[in-house]
């Protein structure tokens, strides 16, 4: 599952249709409304988590976008679960970044989250949910 944490701005004009429930019935996407202030004839805002197949979420975004929503993605950090770990290197040959490589010398995985920018492929490759997303609800990146 591909999971988005969003910020929605509606404007006025569309704040009286059914955009969210159309993400959910025409591009089978669940969400979990976290925040909302969506009055008839006013701006709207809504903080949204989004997870689904990640071309529906694509779709949905861009269907939202056509509507004329503003939309901006609220931050995350990808973390590495240390405890669930075993080290089978799945997620290396992936990370188009170098974040995480294989130590030579153990073979343990080593995670750089400095080197990390956040593109997930590691996280869906991780057979044991070593790795994880962390969103930080109170920053919204640009």
């Amino acid at each position: 599952m591909y999971r988005r944490m969003l910020v929605l701005r509606f404007p006025p004009e569309i704040t009286d249709l059914p955009l969210v429930c159309n993400l959910s019935m025409q591009y089978n996407l669940c969400f979990n409304i976290l925040k909302a202030t969506i009055l008839p004839g006013q701006e709207g805002l809504m903080v949204l988590e989004l997870w689904g197949h990640q071309k529906n979420v694509t779709a949905g975004l861009e269907y939202l976008k056509e509507k004329g929503v503003k939309i901006k993605s609220v931050a995350q950090e990808i973390r590495r679960n240390e405890e669930l770990c075993v080290d089978c290197g799945a997620c290396t040959g992936l990370c188009p970044t170098d974040a995480l490589i294989i130590e030579p010398a153990t073979g343990k995985i080593l995670f750089n989250p400095e080197k990390c920018k956040g593109c997930e492929l590691c996280v869906k490759a991780c057979p044991v949910k070593a790795m994880e997303i962390r969103f930080f609800k109170d920053k919204v990146l640009a």
